[in-house]
């Protein structure tokens, strides 16, 4: 591949070589007057224009001025439709992408409502401006506002370049990191992809290049991209191929007059004219230049601007660019995009485009006058006011207040385990911690009831108010210790102290000597705390592993296709060119870090085993790669292809009709009627493409989730709130009051969930089985492995299965047959499968549709597409049926409270992946298992496991519950000592 990766083949990614870092500075700057004098037959000299800037005097030599530097985001392109009307556009830095436009007088900040870097701009003259970014973005502005177009992109594509002549004829280009260029024509009704020629140029690992801009003139359109690609069509016929001879990337393209002129290059930049009529490309590029980026030609002459912020001028004696004598402020990396404005400004517009930052922008004009130039927006707070002061929304504060005092601290974990990075193992812990802290300070009050750190016996005059205070102290010091470094930790930490001061108790007061609840609650905290600091989790070192594991696999780039396995048994991490945690928290991009590869070794609640060389519990024989795999793999492709909502096949998701399993599998067909009440269960049909979706959503615990064990701890309140639950332990004996209930159940189920994760981890360390997406990959670009005759046939591809897995042909990829889109890549295989994620989720529908196997994408958000640790065996399994069978043997009762509970996934506002589901969706659950079953399910759907991590995952899981339990029951009736 070329040397030189820009930032427009790069997109979003990083992960990849950077290219080196600003060059020496440029050239000094005399006036570019000279060298405008120098042209034969120069065009008339600029004449001074009224000065917009107020009171600065208008020079009457033209020069270069900078009119914005050091901007927080890098600008990327530049467009108008006069020098009264200009826009720059750029980069998102958090807040949106930057838009810039200039009225002649003043420049302002437009807000488009979206997210996303915004790589060009497209002024039409009396006309709509278009704007193409990151997302498969396309916008619109039009009397003052923003349009998101619908395009046929995902979340995946940029948009690099549009153009059009009219508001009804406009096309886009772009690609993927890179690769896999598109071209979409709109037509003044939706967006429509063009089709590539057959003989498209190739990078060297043989992709399909990205394509970065599209420029016309009369019926000439013009495209161009990497690879040296250089399209041309010509009114209503096909994009052809034009040789360029060039291998290096093609980044703009723009022209007059019947010629085209084309800038790119690699080590060196490259400039072409071509013209339009004979397709004859000439190389105009000046000697040993640096790489350019931008060029734009005009009646005022032709001008090209790139790295080491140089600015280049067609020389019409010599025909070849030659950089300009004046030269604008060279402190920018490099300029991306010039613009010729009609009276004959030349704008420069860029910044750091040569590296993922994407930041200090700068702006140039060429002019003989000045305007005001474009500031930085001042922090809200001003520079001098200091951290903004950190406070507990009110809601949260109040979570809980009317129930029990173990109920609303429980309620303050799971918020922070919501702020918090999604690290199921970590908060597992502290669920048990916390619960095992409020135990302890409910059991001293007890006569029977043994502590599980600290077993004091205490006497209090109003027992209920002394249990109240010496939780609330215990719970404030374990959870402080847990969160304050946390992600969210400050909100965490407010939130405590907010809580403890709405009870009338002090945060502060750390006493923990004397027979006072408060002292007790804090002595509790400390030793929780010190017991925490040995148990193994290497909680001082941020739970890292001491002695890290490393895969024989490289990682997997997933933005690129194909895969390289030295061992396709074994776990590979994603090298993730945007990168976000499972509940959206955005990350540094790069490759994952195993997360909980120590956690095998943590102190658990119940569980024994002989010694650390034996696990936990014995998961049998992991799933080895080879011909046993293929119809594991088959399955979670086959309910890849269901989850689209077009597809009118339906599903009974009631209980009536599904669930009821035996442990470790999937062979319920539900309950003919209610094991509680007698009566049969309301049908409740849906489609199939909306039941999947919904179900690998709500269990996948996305944004500002509790994870699992803090889901299973939401199910357990939920329960606990209901009219009809009576609460008995173990289904017999006196009724609780809500607090002693609360303190039994969590102690117990948290137990529970805390050893679920540490007999999981344990099995993924020991085995670290490969994920779906790595074995998907590896098999299909092996071929496949059902016609030994056939096409791309190896004994270690993907099984064909007709309308699932197919090798692309050029009959099934002729123009409009069902492969047509990946014409280009005949002999390769083909899935049928969720698309990706789409530009906008939450109005746009990616559905099903044919992609190359080595591009297959799980249901799930790009920036987070697998966790970040092996699949065998399914943490979701484990502690969900961990989690079942606490709460079953608790209640005296595997059946929810009246035989049945529902979670309700409203029309087209539930779903963050893409836009449903089409039609409300009830999730039901008869039993405790049934829940925990769909959890396992859930992510099969989701295409994070296979049937094998699943099924172990529960049956283990049911182990540990039992366990917990048992062990819970001995300090429930003082027996444990």
């Amino acid at each position: 591949m070329n040397s030189k990766i820009s930032v427009e083949e790069r997109g979003l990614q990083t992960g990849r070589p950077m290219r080196r870092a600003l060059l020496v500075p440029c050239l000094a700057m005399p006036v570019l007057a000279s060298l405008l004098a120098a042209c034969p037959d120069p065009d008339p000299p600029l004449q001074p224009r009224p000065d917009a800037g107020g009171d600065v005097v208008a020079p009457a030599t033209p020069a270069w001025r900078t009119v914005g530097s050091a901007l927080p985001e890098a600008l990327l392109s530049v467009s108008g439709t006069s020098s009264d009307d200009v826009y720059a556009v750029g980069a998102d830095k958090g807040a949106g992408p930057r838009v810039y436009h200039f009225d002649g007088k003043a420049w302002s900040s437009l807000p488009t409502g979206q997210r996303g870097d915004l790589w060009w701009v497209h002024a039409i003259p009396k006309g709509p401006v278009f704007f193409a970014g990151a997302s498969g973005m396309v916008l619109r502005y039009d009397a003052g506002k923003f349009e998101r177009m619908p395009t046929p992109g995902l979340a995946k594509q940029t948009v690099f370049g549009v153009w059009g002549t009219k508001a009804d004829d406009v096309y886009a280009v772009g690609g993927a990191s890179g690769r896999d260029g598109f071209i979409w024509r709109y037509d003044g009704k939706s967006f429509k992809e063009e089709r590539l020629p057959d003989d498209m140029p190739r990078l060297e690992n043989g992709e399909c290049p990205g394509l970065f801009k599209v420029w016309g003139e009369g019926e000439d359109v013009w495209v161009v991209g990497g690879a040296g690609t250089l399209l041309h069509k010509k009114g209503s016929g096909p994009f052809k191929v034009v040789p360029t001879n060039v291998k290096e990337t093609l980044f703009t393209a723009h022209g007059a007059g019947g010629k085209l002129y084309v800038v790119g290059g690699a080590s060196n930049g490259r400039a072409l004219e071509v013209d339009a009529a004979t397709e004859v490309v000439r190389d105009v590029s000046p000697p040993a230049t640096a790489l350019i980026q931008g060029v734009f030609a005009s009646p005022k002459g032709v001008f090209a601007a790139g790295e080491r912020a140089l600015v280049y001028q067609l020389d019409t004696q010599t025909g070849r660019f030659t950089a300009l004598p004046a030269q604008p402020d060279s402190r920018v990396q490099s300029f991306h995009a010039a613009w010729v404005s009609p009276d004959g400004d030349v704008w420069a517009v860029g910044g750091e485009v040569l590296s993922p930052s994407l930041a200090a922008g700068g702006v140039a004009r060429f002019a003989p006058n000045t305007i005001p130039s474009i500031t930085a927006a001042a922090p809200d707070a001003g520079a001098d006011s200091g951290p903004p002061l950190v406070a507990c929304p009110a809601d949260v504060v109040a979570v809980g207040a009317d129930k029990s005092i173990a109920r609303r601290w429980n309620e303050q974990i799971l918020a922070s385990i919501r702020r918090d990075l999604p690290r199921p193992t970590v908060h597992a812990r502290n669920l048990f911690h916390l619960s095992a802290a409020m135990w302890d300070a409910w059991a001293a009050y007890d006569g029977t009831a043994d502590g599980v750190f600290v077993t004091e016996r205490l006497t209090a005059a109003d027992v209920a108010a002394a249990r109240k205070e010496a939780i609330s102290y215990a719970a404030l010091r374990v959870l402080t210790r847990r969160y304050q470094k946390a992600n969210g930790g400050d909100v965490s930490i407010a939130c405590y102290r907010a809580v403890m001061k709405d009870l009338g108790y002090d945060p502060d007061d750390a006493n923990d000597v004397g027979a006072t609840p408060r002292a007790l609650g804090n002595r509790i905290g400390k030793a929780v705390i010190a017991y925490g600091d040995a148990d193994g989790s290497n909680e001082a070192a941020n739970y890292a592993d001491p002695a890290p594991y490393t895969s024989p696999n490289p990682p997997l780039v997933v933005d690129a296709p194909g895969i390289t396995m030295t061992d396709p048994s074994i776990w590979q991490p994603l090298n993730l060119s945007v990168a976000a945690t499972q509940n959206g928290i955005i990350l540094p991009a790069g490759v994952q870090g195993y997360i909980g590869s120590n956690w095998g070794s943590v102190k658990p609640f119940a569980m024994t085993r002989a010694s650390a060389a034996d696990p936990w519990h014995d998961p049998g024989p992991a799933p080895d790669f080879g011909p046993a795999i293929k119809p594991l793999v088959i399955d979670v492709l086959q309910k890849s292809s269901w989850l689209d909502p077009n597809d009118a096949t339906t599903i009974d998701t009631s209980p009536g009709a599904y669930g009821n399993n035996s442990l470790g599998k999937n062979d319920g067909a539900g309950r003919a009627t209610n094991p509680v009440t007698g009566q049969p269960y309301a049908p409740q049909v849906v489609r199939r493409g909306d039941f999947g979706r919904a179900l690998a959503e709500f269990w996948a615990d996305g944004p500002k989730s509790e994870t699992p064990p803090g889901h299973w701890n939401t199910l357990a309140n939920a329960v606990a709130d209901s009219p009809s639950l009576v609460r008995k332990l173990f289904g017999a004996g006196a009724d609780l009051s809500p607090l002693d209930w609360d303190v039994h159940v969590y102690l117990a189920l948290n137990g529970a969930v805390h050893d679920a994760a540490i007999t999981a981890w344990d099995v993924k360390r020991r085995t670290v089985r490969a994920r779906p997406i790595a074995l998907i990959r590896y098999m299909a670009q092996k071929g496949q492995s059902t016609d030994v005759g056939g096409p791309a046939y190896h004994a270690d591809g993907l099984p064909l299965v007709p309308g699932l897995v197919e090798v692309v042909t050029k009959e099934s990829s002729a123009p409009g047959q069902r492969h047509a889109h990946l014409s280009l890549f005949v002999g390769q295989v083909a899935i049928k499968t969720w698309r990706g994620e789409p530009g906008d989720h939450v109005t746009e529908l990616s559905g099903v549709g044919w992609v190359r196997g080595v591009d297959w994408m799980p249901y799930q958000r790009r920036n987070f597409v697998t966790p970040a640790f092996p699949g065998f065996i399914s943490g979701h399994s484990t502690f969900s049926r961990a989690a079942a069978e606490a709460l079953t043997q608790l209640t005296g009762s595997p059946y929810f409270p009246g035989g049945f509970a529902e979670f309700v996934c409203p029309k087209d506002k539930y779903l963050t992946f893409e836009i449903g589901p089409s039609t409300d969706v009830r999730l039901q659950w008869a039993s405790y298992y049934d829940a925990a079953d769909q959890a396992g399910q859930s992510r099969i759907w989701g295409g994070i496991h296979i049937e094998p991590d699943d099924f172990v995952g529960r049956t283990l899981g049911s182990q540990v519950g039992s366990d917990a339990v048992t062990l819970a029951k001995k300090y429930f009736d003082g027996s444990f000592r």
